[in-house]
């Protein structure tokens, strides 16, 4: 009898820590029509291990802006997850990702408005006859 159409074996076997970059391949329904749309980033913890409603949190950054996305590890919805990079860390949780963009962010606006502060021009010699 056959329950779910994700291959939970499978899934258990792939080994998905905070740290690792990943494509996760989730199927969209539009109407009668479906597609795979691709979320890569940075997976920034994980929950509830190998259980059913196990999860995983996917950090990226578009134009500025963090996102975040949780999947549900066993979703009929996930084609697929695919490793891009493995790292090695050495927390379970990288919640502190959000911080540090942050501060970065804050750090890079400070240069900015540093650089727009009015440059003294020397003026020139008066022409004498």
């Amino acid at each position: 009898m056959k329950i779910s159409t994700v291959n939970i074996e499978e899934r258990k076997k792939l080994v998905l820590k905070a740290g690792d970059t990943v494509r996760v391949h989730q199927k969209i329904v539009e109407g009668d029509k479906s597609r795979i749309q691709i979320f890569e980033g940075l997976v920034i913890g994980r929950k509830h291990g190998d259980e059913a409603g196990g999860t995983i949190t996917v950090r990226k950054v578009i134009d500025g802006v963090g996102v975040e996305r949780i999947f549900p590890f066993y979703s009929p919805n996930i084609a697929k997850f695919e490793v891009v990079r493995k790292s090695k860390t050495r927390r379970s949780k990288l919640y502190n990702i959000r911080d540090k963009a942050a501060k970065e962010i804050r750090r890079k606006m400070k240069n900015i408005i540093n650089a727009k502060e009015p440059v003294e021009v020397a003026e020139a010699p008066a022409e004498t006859k």
